[in-house]
């Protein structure tokens, strides 16, 4: 059997001929109110960083995640970078995250001069592994004064930021119990996982909502999205407060004067962009439902190849499915993956690898990291499919 040709001619059958061109993931405002609610938003002059919109979507975001505080911002990673800061890393210290991500976690640290040290991930969620976490903090870490450090570098260690790749909620309530035994902040990149939770002690947890504070992406392929956006979450009341605070430019309440009382940011989301946020996330649940649907389709459709298999939630874990991801099986598999790669895009089926690791970047060759082997076994078999919910809505 040629692989790359049946993985091809499978995802045509699935989709039949309504779709000359097929991408990992498209939004759509179809049967929303986007243009209603962009017209209202225009027409009231309010299109800027302030506004009811920006407050309206942050009501519905705390009310479908269950946080307390929400923080909307201009994007994914100026939330990330906020969460850190606010949580209190600083120029130096180093964070502990996986290498399977997008850049922009590793990014967020560095913006605000500190150091990613990569931890090791688990194949189930493809998440931070909490035995490598653990592991890891017993091969490097001592404690001075209260404060952890980096015995290798001297440098502090000031937070763990574990993400839930594709949607897949990761092991994050063990995670969180490692955390509150090192006496470490707990920073969840949800950037991919709205709509995704986890059920604990049969209390139904949404990621990012978990540890201290938590982060979604509203970027333009995320699940909804208001062109470029993010939130942070927390139900830390303190944490909340003040990250609002220092996303409008630590600028204090006054009718007329301009007093900032500390340095900070300028990263509200724009009212405009807030409103098609609300329109997008009032379709949250069908667009969740949709994409589930299309799991179990690609599951069914894949099933008898024994050479890959569909990546499927683990046990206790609700996922939105952001992206269906497909693994490869075998001897050679970045071989195999770019077969396939190259012959979907002939076809206009725009699949995609993962993301080359961050570890493996130019910018973050150097930066600590424990054993690695399970991070650079899969991700070089790692596809993601088109996912979109239209797909079959």
């Amino acid at each position: 059997m040629n692989l790359p040709k049946e993985i091809n001619k499978r995802i045509k059958d699935l989709f039949g001929q309504n779709f000359e061109e097929l991408y990992t993931h498209e939004p759509s405002f179809s049967e929303s109110n986007a243009s209603k609610y962009l017209k209202e938003c225009i027409e009231s002059g309010w299109v800027s960083n302030s506004g009811p919109w920006v407050n309206k979507f942050e009501k519905l975001i705390s009310e479908r995640t269950g946080a307390k505080y929400v923080v909307a911002m201009s994007n994914g990673t100026s939330a990330l970078r906020l969460s850190l800061h606010v949580m209190g890393v600083r120029p130096n210290d180093e964070v502990l995250i996986p290498p399977l991500s997008f850049v922009a976690t590793a990014n967020a640290i560095s913006h605000l001069g500190a150091e990613p040290h990569f931890i090791d991930i688990e194949p189930k969620a493809l998440g931070m592994c909490p035995l490598a976490l653990e592991k890891r903090l017993i091969e490097i870490s001592e404690r001075n004064d209260n404060i952890l450090f980096n015995k290798k570098t001297g440098r502090k260690i000031s937070a763990v930021m574990p993400v839930h790749v594709f949607g897949l909620p990761s092991k994050i309530v063990e995670i969180k119990k490692i955390c509150e035994k090192w006496n470490l902040p707990l920073v969840e990149d949800a950037a991919e996982a709205l709509g995704s939770s986890i059920l604990n002690k049969s209390t139904k947890i949404h990621c990012g909502c978990v540890g201290d504070i938590g982060v979604i992406s509203f970027n333009g392929n995320k699940i909804i999205t208001t062109g470029g956006g993010g939130a942070l979450l927390t139900n830390n009341s303190t944490i909340g407060q003040l990250a609002k605070h220092l996303s409008t430019t630590a600028k204090l309440v006054h009718p007329w004067e301009f007093f900032h009382d500390q340095v900070a940011w300028n990263d509200r989301l724009p009212n405009i962009n807030a409103a098609l946020g609300v329109s997008q996330i009032e379709q949250l649940d069908n667009k969740i439902h949709f994409k589930r649907i299309l799991h179990h389709k690609y599951q069914a459709k894949f099933r008898d190849l024994n050479e890959v298999e569909i990546i499927n939630e683990d046990k206790n874990c609700e996922s939105n499915y952001w992206l269906n991801t497909l693994r490869l099986s075998g001897k050679e598999p970045e071989k195999l993956r770019d077969e396939i790669l190259k012959n979907a895009h002939k076809s206009k089926i725009y699949l995609r690898p993962s993301w080359i690791l961050l570890n493996q970047l130019p910018m973050y060759l150097n930066s600590q990291r424990g054993n690695l082997d399970e991070a650079t076994y899969q991700s070089k078999r790692l596809i993601n499919l088109p996912s979109s919910p239209q797909l079959i809505s």
